[in-house]
Protein backbone atom coordinates (compact mmCIF):
# COMPACT_ATOMS: atom_id res chain seq x y z
CA UNK A 1 0.00 0.00 0.00
CA UNK A 2 1.02 3.88 -0.03
CA UNK A 3 2.66 5.88 2.56
CA UNK A 4 0.85 7.27 5.68
CA UNK A 5 -2.29 9.41 4.74
CA UNK A 6 -2.21 12.74 5.16
CA UNK A 7 -5.05 14.65 3.33
CA UNK A 8 -8.24 15.85 4.95
CA UNK A 9 -11.60 16.33 4.26
CA UNK A 10 -12.29 19.65 4.26
CA UNK A 11 -15.52 20.98 5.94
CA UNK A 12 -18.47 21.65 3.74
CA UNK A 13 -19.01 25.54 4.21
CA UNK A 14 -21.30 27.16 6.65
CA UNK A 15 -21.12 24.24 8.57
CA UNK A 16 -20.40 23.74 12.42
CA UNK A 17 -16.72 22.17 11.47
CA UNK A 18 -16.07 25.34 9.36
CA UNK A 19 -15.50 27.61 12.63
CA UNK A 20 -12.37 28.18 13.91
CA UNK A 21 -11.54 24.94 16.24
CA UNK A 22 -9.15 25.45 19.13
CA UNK A 23 -5.58 23.21 19.39
CA UNK A 24 -7.45 20.34 21.15
CA UNK A 25 -10.26 20.57 18.94
CA UNK A 26 -8.39 21.08 16.16
CA UNK A 27 -5.73 17.28 16.55
CA UNK A 28 -8.98 15.71 17.24
CA UNK A 29 -10.70 16.48 14.00
CA UNK A 30 -7.16 15.85 12.38
CA UNK A 31 -6.72 12.61 14.02
CA UNK A 32 -10.39 11.32 13.04
CA UNK A 33 -10.23 12.71 9.37
CA UNK A 34 -6.72 10.73 9.13
CA UNK A 35 -8.68 7.39 10.03
CA UNK A 36 -11.31 8.12 7.77
CA UNK A 37 -9.22 8.77 4.90
CA UNK A 38 -7.10 5.75 5.65
CA UNK A 39 -10.00 3.24 6.00
CA UNK A 40 -11.47 4.75 2.61
CA UNK A 41 -7.91 3.65 0.59
CA UNK A 42 -7.75 0.10 2.94
CA UNK A 43 -11.39 -0.73 2.59
CA UNK A 44 -10.87 0.15 -1.51
CA UNK A 45 -7.67 -1.92 -1.78
CA UNK A 46 -8.42 -4.90 0.66
CA UNK A 47 -12.25 -5.02 1.10
CA UNK A 48 -14.21 -5.14 4.01
CA UNK A 49 -13.61 -8.55 5.28
CA UNK A 50 -9.79 -8.88 4.44
CA UNK A 51 -9.62 -5.18 6.43
CA UNK A 52 -8.44 -5.07 9.88
CA UNK A 53 -7.86 -2.52 12.32
CA UNK A 54 -4.23 -2.71 12.12
CA UNK A 55 -4.53 -2.25 8.66
CA UNK A 56 -5.85 1.10 9.13
CA UNK A 57 -3.75 2.06 11.86
CA UNK A 58 -0.77 1.22 9.86
CA UNK A 59 -2.06 3.59 7.37
CA UNK A 60 -2.50 6.43 9.61
CA UNK A 61 0.73 6.48 10.87
CA UNK A 62 -1.11 6.91 14.62
CA UNK A 63 -0.57 4.91 17.44
CA UNK A 64 -3.14 2.30 18.32
CA UNK A 65 -4.61 4.25 21.02
CA UNK A 66 -5.29 6.95 19.37
CA UNK A 67 -7.52 4.88 16.80
CA UNK A 68 -9.23 3.86 19.55
CA UNK A 69 -10.10 6.87 20.73
CA UNK A 70 -11.90 7.47 18.24
CA UNK A 71 -13.78 4.31 16.90
CA UNK A 72 -14.25 0.96 18.56
CA UNK A 73 -13.89 -1.12 15.71
CA UNK A 74 -13.43 -1.33 11.92
CA UNK A 75 -17.22 -1.94 11.63
CA UNK A 76 -17.78 1.41 13.29
CA UNK A 77 -14.99 3.41 11.11
CA UNK A 78 -17.27 1.86 7.85
CA UNK A 79 -20.31 3.00 9.33
CA UNK A 80 -19.00 6.46 10.02
CA UNK A 81 -17.27 6.50 6.10
CA UNK A 82 -20.93 5.95 5.08
CA UNK A 83 -22.61 8.02 6.96
CA UNK A 84 -20.03 10.62 5.35
CA UNK A 85 -21.23 9.66 2.02
CA UNK A 86 -24.95 10.66 3.26
CA UNK A 87 -23.64 13.63 4.57
CA UNK A 88 -22.79 14.47 0.84
CA UNK A 89 -25.63 13.31 -1.37
CA UNK A 90 -28.71 14.57 1.19
CA UNK A 91 -28.44 18.25 0.56
CA UNK A 92 -27.84 17.72 -2.63
CA UNK A 93 -31.55 15.45 -2.83
CA UNK A 94 -32.71 18.35 -0.82
CA UNK A 95 -31.45 21.01 -3.23
CA UNK A 96 -33.42 18.93 -6.26
CA UNK A 97 -36.33 18.38 -4.06
CA UNK A 98 -36.94 22.32 -3.93
CA UNK A 99 -36.46 23.12 -7.30
CA UNK A 100 -38.80 20.12 -8.78
CA UNK A 101 -41.77 21.15 -9.62
CA UNK A 102 -43.61 17.67 -9.61
CA UNK A 103 -42.73 14.42 -7.82
CA UNK A 104 -42.06 12.76 -11.95
CA UNK A 105 -39.37 15.67 -11.88
CA UNK A 106 -38.33 14.79 -8.08
CA UNK A 107 -37.71 11.09 -9.41
CA UNK A 108 -35.61 11.87 -12.05
CA UNK A 109 -33.50 15.17 -10.75
CA UNK A 110 -33.05 12.75 -7.46
CA UNK A 111 -32.05 9.82 -9.49
CA UNK A 112 -29.58 11.69 -11.91
CA UNK A 113 -27.87 13.31 -8.81
CA UNK A 114 -27.39 10.36 -7.09
CA UNK A 115 -26.04 8.20 -9.99
CA UNK A 116 -23.92 10.99 -10.99
CA UNK A 117 -22.53 11.47 -7.75
CA UNK A 118 -21.61 8.03 -7.49
CA UNK A 119 -19.69 7.85 -10.70
CA UNK A 120 -17.80 11.13 -10.32
CA UNK A 121 -16.78 10.81 -6.10
CA UNK A 122 -13.83 8.68 -6.91
CA UNK A 123 -13.29 7.88 -3.07
CA UNK A 124 -16.99 6.56 -2.73
CA UNK A 125 -16.89 4.61 -5.94
CA UNK A 126 -13.70 2.58 -5.04
CA UNK A 127 -15.33 1.69 -1.37
CA UNK A 128 -18.51 1.08 -3.15
CA UNK A 129 -17.37 -0.88 -5.92
CA UNK A 130 -15.06 -2.80 -3.68
CA UNK A 131 -17.72 -3.90 -0.72
CA UNK A 132 -21.38 -4.35 -2.38
CA UNK A 133 -22.01 -7.15 -0.19
CA UNK A 134 -21.13 -5.15 2.82
CA UNK A 135 -22.97 -2.16 2.04
CA UNK A 136 -26.20 -4.14 1.67
CA UNK A 137 -26.26 -5.20 5.47
CA UNK A 138 -24.85 -2.07 7.03
CA UNK A 139 -27.72 0.44 5.78
CA UNK A 140 -28.76 0.68 9.26
CA UNK A 141 -26.22 3.81 10.63
CA UNK A 142 -27.93 7.01 11.88
CA UNK A 143 -27.36 9.64 9.31
CA UNK A 144 -28.24 6.95 6.52
CA UNK A 145 -31.25 5.79 8.32
CA UNK A 146 -32.60 9.64 8.69
CA UNK A 147 -31.84 10.20 5.05
CA UNK A 148 -34.15 7.65 4.23
CA UNK A 149 -37.00 9.34 6.38
CA UNK A 150 -36.30 12.37 4.77
CA UNK A 151 -37.44 11.01 1.72
CA UNK A 152 -40.11 9.70 3.15
CA UNK A 153 -41.35 12.81 4.40
CA UNK A 154 -41.35 13.92 0.62
CA UNK A 155 -43.73 11.32 -0.45
CA UNK A 156 -46.08 11.84 2.72
CA UNK A 157 -46.09 15.06 1.54
CA UNK A 158 -46.66 14.62 -2.10
CA UNK A 159 -49.75 12.16 -0.84
CA UNK A 160 -50.72 15.03 1.63
CA UNK A 161 -51.37 17.42 -1.46
CA UNK A 162 -52.37 15.17 -4.18
CA UNK A 163 -49.58 14.81 -6.56
CA UNK A 164 -49.13 11.17 -5.37
CA UNK A 165 -52.03 8.90 -4.76
CA UNK A 166 -52.54 7.54 -1.21
CA UNK A 167 -50.11 4.49 -1.20
CA UNK A 168 -48.16 3.32 1.89
CA UNK A 169 -45.35 5.79 1.57
CA UNK A 170 -42.91 3.19 3.29
CA UNK A 171 -42.90 0.32 1.06
CA UNK A 172 -42.40 3.57 -1.73
CA UNK A 173 -39.60 4.74 0.13
CA UNK A 174 -37.90 1.39 0.43
CA UNK A 175 -38.66 0.53 -3.68
CA UNK A 176 -37.00 3.96 -4.34
CA UNK A 177 -34.09 3.32 -2.59
CA UNK A 178 -33.71 -0.24 -3.28
CA UNK A 179 -33.73 0.30 -7.14
CA UNK A 180 -31.05 3.43 -6.50
CA UNK A 181 -29.21 1.11 -4.83
CA UNK A 182 -28.94 -2.05 -6.94
CA UNK A 183 -29.05 -0.24 -9.77
CA UNK A 184 -26.43 1.84 -8.68
CA UNK A 185 -24.45 -0.79 -8.09
CA UNK A 186 -24.39 -2.61 -11.20
CA UNK A 187 -23.31 0.35 -12.59
CA UNK A 188 -20.05 0.57 -10.81
CA UNK A 189 -19.29 -2.81 -12.02
CA UNK A 190 -19.99 -1.74 -15.71
CA UNK A 191 -16.18 -1.28 -17.41
CA UNK A 192 -17.88 2.28 -18.56
CA UNK A 193 -20.50 4.06 -16.28
CA UNK A 194 -23.14 5.80 -17.89
CA UNK A 195 -24.88 7.87 -14.91
CA UNK A 196 -27.75 9.47 -17.15
CA UNK A 197 -28.09 5.96 -18.74
CA UNK A 198 -28.57 4.54 -14.69
CA UNK A 199 -30.70 7.18 -14.36
CA UNK A 200 -33.30 7.54 -17.67
CA UNK A 201 -33.44 3.58 -16.90
CA UNK A 202 -34.63 4.08 -12.53
CA UNK A 203 -36.68 6.99 -13.62
CA UNK A 204 -38.67 5.06 -16.46
CA UNK A 205 -39.29 2.49 -13.89
CA UNK A 206 -40.39 4.31 -11.49
CA UNK A 207 -42.92 6.26 -12.95
CA UNK A 208 -44.71 3.60 -15.26
CA UNK A 209 -45.42 1.95 -12.11
CA UNK A 210 -46.14 3.73 -9.18
CA UNK A 211 -49.91 4.79 -10.43
CA UNK A 212 -50.62 1.12 -10.37
CA UNK A 213 -49.87 0.74 -7.12
CA UNK A 214 -52.78 -0.31 -4.50
CA UNK A 215 -54.03 2.72 -2.14
CA UNK A 216 -53.63 1.89 0.91
CA UNK A 217 -56.65 0.54 3.17
CA UNK A 218 -58.52 3.45 5.34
Amino acid sequence: MAGVIQKQVEPEAGSSASRPRGKREQTKHNNRGAILDAARIVFADLGYGATSVRDIIRKTGLASGTFYNYFKSKEEVFEALMDEGMRRIRPRLRAERIRSRTFEDFIRNAYRTYFEYLATDSDTFQVMRRNPNTLRVRMDSPEILAGFEEIREYLEEDIRNGTLPDVDSEYLMAALVGIAMEIGDRMLRRPEMDAAAAAAFATQLVLSGFRALPAQKP
